[in-house]
């Protein structure tokens, strides 16, 4: 059988209602770095919300990269395996060298409208077989004998984000 090399993407939203302390901490770190970057777009004040900044002001889709320094430090801690994400036995085990901000909505005066996204891009991966609703999958290694693998359901916001 054809080896298939598999990539994920793991889409973890994240808004006022996240219960997860380090989800907290994105949020408003977040919510203070978008306040302090949008200054500089809306100098005369005449937009509120991120959506009219974007619509209105002529470079102001820089405010996702701007706003990604925040959060940078947070995402260090992960030691590079994508949150949320488990195998089977409960274990996180999913890794990532790279991921994408986005600011979803926010809102100047209104902290309860600030919502962003991370999109988790993931090592390759050997994507061995999918058994009802979970993927079998294992690294990339160089090993002979036993492979060690991974069986993880498929939920939602985990998507196959490309395939070799």
């Amino acid at each position: 059988m054809e080896k298939r090399i598999i990539t994920l993407c793991y889409r973890k939203i994240i808004d006022i209602n996240s219960p997860k302390a380090w989800d907290k901490l994105m949020f408003e770190d977040s919510y203070k770095e978008f306040k302090l970057q949008a200054q500089f777009y809306n100098q005369d004040k005449k937009y509120n919300t991120f959506s009219e900044l974007i619509h209105n002001v002529k470079g102001s889709e820089k405010l996702h990269f701007l706003v990604s320094g925040a959060i940078i430090d947070y995402l260090r801690k992960l030691n590079d395996i994508i949150p949320d994400i488990a195998n089977n036995l409960g274990k996180p085990f999913l890794t990532f060298k790279h991921f994408k901000f986005e600011i979803i909505n926010s809102d100047l005066r209104n902290i309860d409208k600030h919502i962003i996204a991370i999109n988790f891009y993931s090592e390759p991966l050997i994507w061995h077989d999918t058994i009802a609703a979970y993927l079998l999958t294992s690294p990339i290694i160089a090993t002979e004998g036993d492979v060690l693998t991974d069986m993880f359901a498929i939920q939602p916001f985990l998507t196959i984000h490309s395939i070799k």
